[in-house]
């Protein structure tokens, strides 16, 4: 089991980096929770791969400065009559 765990938290890193993804968004391609991903990128990967952890803690800060643009387009959009 402590493989696996390991394992997830540089997938789940690695992931975010690529495709510039949201907590969000990762925990529902990997089929997990927005927990888990969270703790695995923030306190696993800590420990793990130093280096992969700085990259996503810096695309998950870009990401937290965005998400309230995000949230006002979404409501936009829904209340948009066309």
């Amino acid at each position: 089991m402590k493989g696996i765990v390991e394992e997830r938290a540089v997938e789940l890193g690695e992931y975010i980096i690529e495709n510039g993804a949201t907590v969000r968004s990762t925990a529902k391609k990997f089929g997990v929770s927005k927990s888990t991903v969270h703790k695995d990128v923030s306190q696993r990967l800590k420990g793990l791969d130093p280096a992969l952890y700085d990259e996503v803690k810096n695309i998950l800060e870009i990401n937290k400065a965005q998400r309230h643009i995000r949230g006002g387009m979404a409501t936009r959009k829904k209340y948009k009559h066309t």
